[in-house]
C-alpha cells in the first residue's frame, strides 16, 4: 500500500501577486526536493493557471497539493525535516487561516493515481465524519494491515 495525501490552501491573493512572490519562487526547489526524496512516488503536476481553474472549492485561489508515498515516515520526513517546513511555518503569510481541515491522507494500492475528484471527496469525507481509516490525519492516523484494512494508531506531529 501507499499512502495518498491532499492538502488544500486559499492564497489571500491572485498567484501573480507580489504578496506570494517568495511562496511562488520556492515552489520549484520545494518541489524538486519532494521528487528526489526517498520513499516520493508520484504528485499531481500542472500549470498554476490550470490548477486554480479546478476550483475544487469554490475559491478561484485554491493551490492544491496531491502526491503519493511510500510511507508516512517518508512523507513526515519531507513536510518536517526539508525546507518545506520553512514555507510551512510562514504559510500565514500568504494563505488564509482554513476553516476546516485542509489535509487529508489515505491508503491506495501500489500503482494507483489518485484523482482530484478522489481526493476531494476523502477530505469531504474528514470533514464530515472525521478521522477514520477512509480519511485521516497524522492526529489519529490508520496503518494499513496485512489484511488490506487499516488499524488506528495515534501518532503526535514531529
Amino acid at each position: 500500500m501507499h499512502l495518498a495525501e491532499l492538502n488544500i490552501s486559499f492564497a489571500k491573493a491572485n498567484i501573480d501577486d507580489p504578496l506570494l512572490k517568495d511562496f511562488v519562487d520556492n515552489i520549484p526547489s520545494v518541489n524538486a526536493t519532494a521528487e528526489s526524496f526517498r520513499g516520493y512516488v508520484w504528485r499531481f503536476k500542472d500549470s498554476y493557471s490550470k490548477v486554480l481553474s479546478y476550483r475544487l472549492f469554490g475559491n478561484p485561489n485554491t493551490l492544491i497539493n496531491l502526491s503519493v508515498w511510500e510511507s508516512a515516515d517518508a512523507l513526515k520526513q519531507f513536510m518536517f525535516k526539508t525546507h518545506h517546513v520553512d514555507i510551512m511555518k510562514r504559510r500565514n503569510e500568504w494563505f488564509e487561516k482554513p476553516s476546516s481541515h485542509n489535509f487529508v491522507m489515505w491508503w491506495i494500492p501500489e500503482g494507483h493515481i489518485p484523482s482530484l475528484e478522489e481526493a476531494k471527496e476523502r477530505l469531504e469525507h474528514l470533514r464530515e465524519h472525521g478521522e477514520s481509516e477512509y480519511a485521516f490525519t497524522f492526529r489519529q492516523f490508520f496503518e494499513p494491515s496485512d489484511s488490506g484494512a487499516t488499524k488506528e494508531t495515534t501518532q503526535s506531529r514531529m
